[in-house]
């Protein structure tokens, strides 16, 4: 999931919540969300295979 932040970034979280704190994991920032968009195609990919 991609939020734009009030500084104009974007960031990946997780879509599950860190059991440890009860949010969800940042999972990078990015000064585009095409930045973002292309890690969380990177992400996915890694988590299956």
């Amino acid at each position: 999931m991609i939020r734009k932040l009030p500084s104009g970034q974007y960031r990946l979280y997780s879509r599950k919540k860190n059991p440890k704190t009860g949010k969800a994991r940042n999972l990078g920032t990015f000064s585009t969300r095409a930045a973002a968009e292309k890690h969380e195609r990177e992400v996915q990919y890694f988590k299956r295979h």
